[in-house]
């Protein structure tokens, strides 16, 4: 018992930020560190045996690819190095089609010929004046006769294996319209691979936060071209305009979790050197307002914190109520902190605050639901009788509520950001968007929550939880806004109608899984779970509740953890769509996943007996 409250405890004392971890480093002594990328490469990597048993392998349907590449008088020794990665794919159904936009006295006519004698798969069309990426690049699509399209910069490498993925992912699911997979980046000389991007799957909002697609970019032909091609007016960002058009007409869109692309450095590049295409910045800008007001979205994008990031402002029609709920026992300072910050700072003001009071025993609590009744009218109180059950009482105070959205808060919370109410507002105002979750600071200024991932830790966890106040986190993840799995109910925005459709919390679930399990629920149903950096909090993670540190409380602890996995565990054994499969789910730092340590994504042993 003494072991099961130490894991009680420190899933409590942490928000479930390493579970497992903790229990391997108390049975091992084996504390896991974050291995090295190339260490990840050694692991991940297919050999020649690999790639010899991809080469012979034949599917019922065996689609061919055209990967399209503009071509601006490349160095010979880096279209050489692109060409070759072609002609070593496992899988052999390709066409490669070279578009020369170099204009005439090309330096690249030599070698061009040269690899067309060598491989009858390789062709190439020619322009008498110099051509714009775009431009050149739809020259390039003109000629393709394969079934999709792949995209490829004229100085970057295929993986090996980046068409047999490609391959094996339509074999096994059908046919896609848009595939995409992870990528890094290699050195000058092609020696070095470092700074790998895994992605998540389909991710809406974070697309209108940055191109997080990029390469590799596989497109349907014949979709292609009903899309359109590339758009010159958006040269620079040319790619991230067609992706845009691609997602406002298809849900068939697959992203394939293996690193394909290997996208050369050098200092124009904007892979490293962003100032260098600055206009390409504001083509992208330009491009994300464009498929908004496509779309007959009202709303406006600016550039973000950092250059290639966006934000997309929403405009709400009218100012609905929102009804802010708050459970409370005692703890006045709490409340009075978070209430007061609530009424200063929120920029937004058509709210009421539904207090649930829950078996309070000091005079000064209800001396202050006075108080604050008295300040202000849209402050009230009701009454929760029963015992603590975060659920229930959520549940009964969304019966009392009057406004048109919910918004679930913890009462050690303080606002930070005037603009939050609004911002979560904007989002969950949406008709395809379900829940809205914050940026949420510890006291002492760390990240506490950027999003909620299943199987973190254990069962599910705060991302990026620990992080330094200024951190932006993996591929900039905790500055964008994004959709994900899950967030916390500790500052969580829905609309009435989704809440009550859905039956509200799971009062099987008194304390903890509630939140996860609502948003889950809300993804069944078809709509997006959205975190927010914008909307910020300090949330102290009160000591209202204490600990789990009786029989009691151990065993309500562990039925929830049954009840949790009876209801989701195919879930977790798939693994959270929103997190890559290369991570790690021992911390919440979103380092790489070392296979020795981590061998299977699913639910973990030490719950699989509970």
């Amino acid at each position: 018992m003494k072991f099961i409250d130490k894991v009680t405890n420190y899933y409590k004392e942490h928000g479930a930020k390493g579970v497992a971890w903790r229990v391997m480093e108390k049975l091992t002594g084996i504390r896991p560190g974050a291995i090295s990328y190339s260490k990840w490469i050694a692991q991940n990597t297919p050999d020649e045996r690999e790639l010899a048993r991809q080469g012979d392998e034949q599917f019922p349907y065996m689609p061919v690819f055209s990967i399209v590449v503009p071509l601006f008088r490349t160095k010979a020794a880096y279209l050489g190095e692109l060409i070759e990665s072609v002609r070593s794919q496992s899988y052999g159904a390709w066409e490669l089609c070279l578009s020369d936009g170099s204009g005439e006295d090309s330096p690249l006519t030599g070698i061009l010929e040269e690899y067309c004698r060598m491989d009858g798969r390789i062709r190439v069309v020619r322009a008498e004046k110099p051509l714009g990426i775009s431009e050149n690049t739809n020259a390039a699509i003109w000629m393709a006769r394969g079934d999709y399209l792949v995209f490829a910069d004229h100085d970057d490498i295929l993986a090996p294996d980046a068409l047999y993925e490609c391959a094996h992912r339509i074999y096994e699911d059908g046919v896609y319209d848009v595939l995409y997979s992870d990528e890094d980046k290699i050195s000058m000389d092609g020696k070095k691979r470092f700074d790998p991007q895994f992605k998540t799957d389909f991710n809406p909002d974070l697309l209108r936060s940055m191109n997080y697609i990029c390469h590799l970019l596989v497109v349907r032909r014949e979709f292609a071209c009903q899309v359109g091609f590339l758009d010159g007016s958006y040269d620079g960002a040319q790619d991230y305009d067609f992706i845009l058009r691609c997602a406002e007409s298809t849900e068939k869109i697959a992203h394939i979790p293996k690193v394909l692309y290997h996208w050369r450095c050098h200092g124009d590049s904007t892979a490293v050197n962003q100032e260098s295409k600055l206009y390409a910045f504001e083509a992208g800008r330009r491009a994300l307002q464009a498929h908004l007001d496509r779309l007959g979205i009202r709303g406006e994008v600016s550039r973000g914190e950092y250059l290639g990031l966006y934000r997309t402002r929403y405009f709400v029609k009218d100012e609905p109520l929102v009804s802010i709920l708050i459970p409370n026992k005692d703890h006045r300072e709490d409340l009075e902190r978070c209430i007061s910050s609530l009424h200063q700072k929120s920029l937004y003001r058509n709210y009421e605050i539904l207090i649930i009071e829950n078996n309070s025993e000091r005079q000064e609590t209800f001396a202050l639901y006075e108080e604050l009744m008295r300040a202000d009218e849209r402050v009230k109180v009701v009454t929760y009788q029963g015992s603590f059950n975060y659920s229930a009482i959520n549940n009964f105070g969304a019966s009392h509520a009057l406004g048109e959205y919910f918004l679930f808060l913890n009462n050690d919370t303080e606002m930070i950001s005037e603009e939050s109410i609004g911002e979560m507002l904007e989002l969950c105002s949406r008709e395809n968007t379900g829940a809205v979750g914050a940026r949420l600071y510890y006291g002492d200024g760390t990240v506490q929550h950027a999003g909620v991932v299943i199987g973190l830790g254990g069962i599910a966890g705060h991302a990026f939880s620990g992080e330094r106040r200024s951190a932006t986190g993996y591929c900039r993840r905790i500055i964008c806004t994004q959709d994900m799995s899950a967030v916390t109910a500790a500052c969580m925005m829905m609309k009435r109608q989704d809440f009550e459709e859905l039956g509200g919390f799971d009062e099987s679930l008194e304390v903890t899984f509630n939140d996860v399990d609502l948003c889950l629920r809300v993804r069944e149903m078809g709509k997006w779970v959205v975190y927010t950096p914008y909307a910020q909090f300090y949330h102290y993670e009160s000591k209202s509740r204490g600990n789990e540190d009786t029989t009691e409380k151990v065993e309500r602890f562990h039925g929830e953890i049954r009840r949790f996995l009876d209801k989701w565990s195919s879930f977790l054994e798939k693994g959270d769509p929103f997190y890559s499969p290369n991570l790690t789910r021992m911390r919440p730092d979103f380092s790489l996943r070392d296979k020795t340590l981590e061998p299977h994504i699913g639910v973990p042993e030490i719950y699989k007996d509970i």
